[in-house]
């Protein structure tokens, strides 16, 4: 396997990024074009992608706030983003389908976490749907339950790493 490059986002990225997005999740729950362009350009430090060869193969992008609930559709806007908040909030961690299982969405995680520990935030929370819960379980995250978020007419469970002990 060639190697795995993970790196802050960069503008160039975007299309790549808007790939990536669509092909993880389904049209109702995708982020827009859009929506990217504002997160690499709102919170750079808070958006990495994974890349090989050139190409980006993985991203994930977040939001900072000083706010517990993160079931605030409007967040995912970036509304309610302070890059000095305590807490980090993950929007989307997705690779794309041909490197999954091969722990670059670990990685990206592992060096997303790495910054917000960096940042001294105290939490890194997430939504994901049920069958991926167990799986953030294994990266230390726990599960604080189902969200109040019907984001694309899911039903999605909470979770949270706790960055201070």
């Amino acid at each position: 396997m060639n190697e795995i490059i993970i790196r802050n986002i960069l503008p160039k990225d975007l299309e790549e990024c808007f790939l990536v997005e669509t092909s993880g999740f389904p049209p109702e729950e995708a982020a827009t074009r859009e929506t990217i362009k504002l997160r690499i350009e709102a919170f750079p430090q808070g958006f990495f992608v994974a890349e090989m060869d050139g190409r980006v193969i993985g991203m994930l992008n977040s939001a900072a706030t000083d706010k517990d609930d993160i079931s605030d559709e409007e967040l995912k806007q970036l509304i309610g983003h302070d890059p000095h908040g305590r807490n980090m909030v993950v929007f989307a961690l997705a690779v794309l389908p041909d490197f999954q299982k091969q722990g670059i969405a670990r990685q990206l995680m592992a060096r997303f976490v790495e910054e917000a520990r960096e940042r001294k935030k105290e939490n890194v929370f997430l939504m994901c749907k049920h069958h991926l819960v167990a799986y953030y379980e294994r990266m230390g995250f726990a599960h604080a339950g189902l969200s109040r978020s019907t984001h694309g007419g899911a039903e999605w469970h909470e979770l949270r790493l706790a960055l201070r002990k």
